[in-house]
């Protein structure tokens, strides 16, 4: 059997608007997640697992916060002659050239560079997400069934209006989508992972921009096309994804890895791979109290750390305390600060005062300022104990 020849696209160049302050000075991302990791690390090491070695990772808003953690792809062995890691930013001088104005016009300013690699199949996936999944069962999917497009589908507990919703026949075709309708008829959702024929992908590519003008998200145009015009399948995600595109949904996927309800990150047979900074182990004080939590190196705890995840170089000095909350890198507690359902930015410093409450969660940007407060939507999945 011949191999195909893949192409994985990472569009890695959202600003993630919904997060507020975490999304400011980095793109999304770039942002930490369980302490010691940064989110394209999970789809970077699923793409490594999948022993797909070609991977082109699509930027745009602040290039920089990312740049330095991809380390030229070092993390997942994509630092080689032969393929590997490539880095797309915007540019000008030909065609497609500047900024994208949606997931699927990002694509298209790629497509003569992807006309140009040849690749049998265009794997297209965002960096948003929290998940396991081989790829290469993807591509069986896709080959068995003949599909021009594969996508990634996955059931959500909550209201779905801001998702791609999906329906299919029990043979799994795709009979309908709908790009975050008002009113989603059923749970079933896009994963947000896409697998293409490359043929098919250029030449929908090229009928839409001569039809429209220009392409926006996927589930304005490109989605829409295969779906009315050539053979779509669902392959469906049974385990764990969620997207952190939202202030209660990264607040949840972390109270989740708590509890032992989300994310396998640490599979001995598929782990989670990073640049991971060279940090002392932590540091437990005497006075400190430490319940139900991830602790990551270099932090020092001092005062009540209960229900939380603490990132790399966090301080928690004593006499605070701090309940489900998410502690990003750097973060510093004062003594008597009492935090709870907080997210606190890169950097900031708390020094006084009692901030967030139960049925909401309140985010701290790096100022040490209190920027935003979400309540927890009880439509939405919650953590235990919520």
């Amino acid at each position: 059997m011949r191999i195909p020849r893949i192409l994985a696209l990472v569009l890695a160049g959202g600003k993630g608007s919904r997060l507020g302050a975490l999304t400011e000075k980095k793109v999304k991302p770039a942002l930490p997640v369980a302490g010691t990791y940064r989110l394209i690390d999970v789809s970077m090491s699923n793409l490594m697992h999948s022993h797909i070695s070609d991977v082109w990772v699509v930027q745009q808003y602040l290039p920089h916060s990312l740049n330095q953690h991809l380390a030229n792809g070092r993390p997942w062995d994509l630092d080689r002659s032969h393929g590997g890691l490539q880095v797309l930013p915007p540019y000008e001088g030909a065609e497609g050239e500047g900024f994208a104005e949606g997931n699927a016009d990002s694509i298209y300013r790629q497509k003569e560079l992807i006309r140009g690699f040849a690749p049998d199949l265009v794997l297209v996936l965002s960096a948003d997400h929290l998940y396991t999944l081989n790829f290469l069962d993807v591509v069986d999917t896709h080959l068995e069934r003949g599909a021009d497009l594969t996508m990634v589908t996955t059931v959500v507990d909550e209201d779905a209006s801001r998702y791609g919703v999906v329906q299919a026949d029990d043979d799994g075709r795709v009979t309908r989508f709908d790009y975050k309708p008002d009113r989603p008829e059923g749970h079933l959702v896009t994963a947000e992972m896409f697998l293409y024929d490359a043929e098919r992908l250029l030449e929908a590519l090229d009928v839409l921009h001569e039809q429209e003008g220009r392409l926006e998200d996927y589930g304005n145009d490109l989605v829409p096309w295969f779906v009315a015009h050539r053979a779509v399948v669902e392959h469906r995600l049974e385990g764990y994804w969620m997207d952190m595109g939202t202030l209660q949904s990264y607040w949840t996927a972390h109270m989740q890895l708590l509890d032992g309800d989300g994310a396998e990150l640490d599979r001995p047979d598929w782990p989670i791979l990073s640049a991971q900074p060279q940090l002392l182990p932590a540091r437990v004080a005497g006075s400190a109290e430490i319940r139900r939590s991830m602790v990551a190196a270099g932090s020092r705890i001092r005062g009540a750390v209960e229900h939380s995840v603490v990132g790399p170089g966090v301080v928690v000095e004593e006499g605070a305390t701090v309940r489900n909350c998410v502690l990003l890198d750097r973060v510093r507690v004062g003594p008597g600060v009492v935090l709870e359902n907080v997210i606190a930015d890169v950097g900031a410093e708390v020094t006084e005062g009692e901030h967030g409450a139960a049925g909401a969660v309140t985010l701290v940007d790096d100022t040490g300022a209190v920027s935003a407060t979400e309540e927890l939507d009880r439509g939405a999945v919650l953590p235990r104990g919520f």
